[in-house]
């Protein structure tokens, strides 16, 4: 306390005693986080995971982006150099994560899903399991895992979710999702690459409990639900987070619909119709500038939706359609171009402008397939395996680079998204994780 405070005189110690209250009050106001959070304007866009490297599904933002450069602007004839590969894997689709000394995947062996964490060269650093493999059709482990402040997240094919130790693969705390929120396994499995936010883990059950919910992450508790809708259930997409309009947003798809909710409460904000005689929808949404992109195979192909809000909520307004219907990959939005490749009618490669959905150049070299972006290039793995390099033009995609994956007897099923990070390549089919070298 200032010595000029200090004095004999009654009225002198009140009205100090009254200052050190009121400077007590600015301080708590000044630093409480719930004033905070009534002033801080929440910048548009994609919310980043507070996590290093390539810490969930589609790397830092979800959205196939990495902001390397430095990178290979063509490949040899016989592709870039392989730095490892990593053999026994089992049957899967799940893409690695990869932070700091460790590579993350999981895989389908025998009645097991397994997990495991590789170093950078490729050696097991530890193996555990997440519950039962999946033997229906299409056997084999969907999900990647999700990291978070030490901790290794996620779903296997019936709905448990497991949180890891990170640096042993001891299993934490299990819950299973469906049992919890009354919910049926759906035709191909639960497939939903998990997102963590903050504290909690967003899962979407589609159950009579839930639409989707919010765990916490320490503790697997439930924070939050989205009320369900009569008749919905899960589908095979993965959340996005991002903010709009002052508010952080969750935006998927459950079976027959895709929605938004208020990442901080669950409350539904809006539903578009995305029916299909088999309830497939597998696409991540793709958001920018106020609008979210769904996509749903053999029936409404891909829409642009703008948000709106206006005191009585938000809706999601139908702005344009394009002839794609993506099913195992994702769009790509880039300098407000959209990559994307079909699935069933037109199962080639689509540049559409952002803002118009005008088709820009289409590429029908490759199939349909999956692809990351960093260094103004696209690197596609399409669904026969091959991987290649394409450079993004005026005039329309220019190969630089190709390659065909060395795996015996690929089924058309080399649906594992590509990861990259620090000028290496993961690219996996099934039982085999290749790590290449694509630094320039």
């Amino acid at each position: 306390m200032p010595s000029c405070w200090m004095t004999s005189s009654t009225g002198f110690h009140q009205s100090g005693r009254m200052l050190l209250w009121l400077c007590a009050v600015l301080m708590v106001w000044v630093y409480s986080p719930i004033a905070l959070s009534d002033d801080v304007v929440i910048p548009d866009g994609l919310i980043a995971s507070p996590e290093p490297d390539w810490p969930q599904w589609r790397g830092p933002r979800r959205d196939g982006i990495s902001e390397e450069t430095g990178l290979l602007q063509s490949w040899p004839e016989n592709g870039p150099p392989l730095l490892w590969q990593v053999d026994g894997l089992g049957r899967g689709w799940s893409s690695p994560i990869v932070v700091g000394d460790k590579v993350f995947i999981t895989g389908d062996i025998d009645d097991d899903l397994v997990v495991w964490a590789f170093d950078h060269d490729g050696n097991v650093l530890w193996r555990t399991t997440n519950g039962a493999s999946w033997q229906g059709s299409y056997d084999g482990a969907r999900a990647c895992g999700a990291y978070s402040e030490g901790r290794l997240y996620h779903l296997n094919a019936h709905g448990r979710l497991a949180s890891l130790d990170a640096d042993t693969g001891a299993e934490i705390w299990a819950v299973n999702i469906l049992e919890r929120f009354d919910a049926e396994n759906i035709t191909w499995a639960i497939s939903e690459n998990l997102l963590v936010d903050d504290s909690r883990i967003i899962v979407t059950p589609g159950g009579k409990g839930a639409l989707m919910a919010a765990l916490d992450k320490h503790t697997g508790e439930t924070v939050w639900t989205t009320p369900p809708i009569e008749g919905e259930e899960a589908s095979y997409a993965s959340p996005i987070l991002f903010a709009y309009s002052g508010r952080r947003l969750i935006a998927t798809c459950s079976s027959r619909h895709g929605f938004g909710v208020d990442a901080d409460t669950g409350e539904l904000l809006w539903t578009v119709p995305m029916t299909n005689r088999y309830q497939v929808n597998a696409s991540t949404p793709v958001y920018g500038n106020g609008s979210v992109f769904y996509v749903t195979s053999y029936a409404e192909d891909g829409r642009l939706y703008r948000l709106r809000e206006d005191g009585n909520g938000m809706d999601a307004h139908h702005v344009w359609t394009v002839p794609v219907d993506t099913v195992t990959g994702a769009g790509i939005l880039v300098d407000d171009m959209l990559y994307i490749s079909g699935y069933q009618e037109h199962k080639w490669w689509f540049a559409f402008d952002w803002e118009s959905g005008a088709t820009v150049y289409e590429h029908k070299g490759l199939t349909t397939g999956a692809a990351i972006y960093a260094d103004k290039r696209l690197y596609v793995l399409d669904e026969q395996g091959n991987a290649a390099l394409l450079a993004l033009t005026p005039d329309g995609f220019e190969t630089t680079g190709q390659f065909e994956l060395p795996a015996t007897r690929l089924r058309r099923d080399a649906w594992a998204h590509p990861v990259l990070l620090n000028g290496r390549l993961y690219l996996r089919y099934h039982n085999t994780l290749w790590c290449y070298d694509v630094k320039r």
